[in-house]
């Protein structure tokens, strides 16, 4: 009985320790210390949230740059998302994330390339094929990627410039102003967050 009543307090103390008291330790200092992440790292403009700098978004206005390709959307729901019953009642299939993870030899990803690279040379006139960044024909592997690489934002100037009537050298400044280097200097590579890309386009649209 000695054995079981201890073991008994011990798993109640490393119950309260792990599963209550360290949780609300780490909460606690996240909030305070990591405020804006341990919330989403969310964007805020004129007091109304736009998205997180996390989550990328699907833009297709031709006055904004677009982000990867998505498998999920960017968890948008569309048509084929949901269902409605004999009563009128709509459900959704419920936000997710991850990619489609089709083989290259998988014909249906040849077919979907080949769509992407007809539409955006349709919009981009002025680029080659060959030119075309991989990162604007391959998925990412949660269909969420929030960034595109300099060159995939670089080569969307021309096409935002005569859209939105703002100069090739002021977005080529904004790129540039939300072009995060590698992390750590060795991490990762330089990527541009199409978002905060977007809402500064925005905003000067907005001053016009």
């Amino acid at each position: 009985m000695k054995t079981i009543k201890k073991s008994f307090f011990i798993s109640i103390v490393f119950m309260i320790l792990c599963g209550l008291l360290y949780p609300l330790f780490m909460t606690g200092v996240s909030q305070l210390v990591f405020n804006k992440n341990a919330n989403g790292s969310m964007i805020t403009v004129d007091g109304k949230q736009v998205g997180s700098e996390l989550i990328g978004q699907n833009f297709t206005d031709p006055r904004f740059l677009r982000g990867r390709v998505s498998s999920v959307n960017y968890n948008t729901y569309t048509e084929k998302d949901t269902k409605t019953d004999k009563n009128g009642k709509t459900a959704y299939s419920g936000v997710r994330s991850g990619s489609q993870n089709l083989a290259p030899s998988n014909k249906l990803l040849k077919e979907r390339v080949e769509k992407d690279i007809n539409e955006f040379l349709k919009a981009n006139p002025e680029v080659k094929k060959e030119d075309i960044p991989t990162d604007l024909l391959t998925s990412s592997g949660s269909g969420l990627d929030p960034d595109i690489s300099p060159q995939a934002a670089k080569i969307q100037i021309p096409r935002i410039s005569k859209a939105s009537r703002i100069s090739e050298s002021d977005l080529q400044q904004i790129i540039d102003k939300y072009t995060q280097k590698k992390s750590l200097g060795i991490f990762g590579e330089p990527r541009v967050n199409v978002l905060k890309v977007n809402i500064e386009i925005a905003s000067l649209l907005n001053k016009k």
